[in-house]
């Protein structure tokens, strides 16, 4: 990803942070918001990718169980893995500090993430390919349809504006 793209993706990211709500369980949501941001910055496709991430060989945010296609369809969706977005070949994943910083995340991230990373991270940028040697492992199960990204980012839409009018 060159410097340019990279600029956009961030910025896109920033856009996502500053909206929308820090509530458990939202990374399709934060993934689907994001990816729609990207699509517009960058005009071109990306995926929204569902599996399972695990730090340094143990799963953290989902069990390696198969994916169910339409899992992720509603607006609040209740499923235990983890999604992300795909650039071309790198990892674009707006969710991960914020779990990892989060009360509710899970204590082998938090770890691992203030470790390896610090505090006051806001988006995690890799290509594929290397994400081991940061001892980060996406196993990618299944990529989320345009119907499924579009419902998801209506519930995102919702939580977004949801936070909006408690503000």
């Amino acid at each position: 990803m060159d410097d340019a793209a990279r600029g956009k993706v961030s910025a896109a990211a920033l856009d996502i942070l500053k909206v929308f709500p820090a509530i458990p369980g939202a990374c399709a949501l934060m993934s689907a918001a994001f990816a729609v941001r990207i699509e517009e910055t960058l005009g071109g496709p990306v995926q929204v990718v569902a599996g399972t991430l695990s730090v340094n060989g143990e799963p953290v945010l989902g069990d390696r169980t198969p994916f169910r296609p339409g899992a992720l369809s509603q607006e609040d969706p209740n499923w235990h893995g983890h999604v992300w977005v795909m650039v071309g070949p790198y990892i674009a994943d707006l969710s991960l500090f914020r779990t990892a910083y989060s009360r509710w995340g899970p204590a082998m991230l938090a770890r691992h993430v203030d470790l390896m990373f610090g505090p006051n991270k806001g988006l995690y940028v890799d290509h594929w390919g290397r994400t081991r040697r940061q001892g980060l492992d996406y196993e990618p199960s299944y990529v989320l349809s345009r119907d499924e990204v579009n419902g998801l980012m209506a519930g995102a839409y919702h939580k977004i504006r949801e936070h909006a009018l408690q503000a």
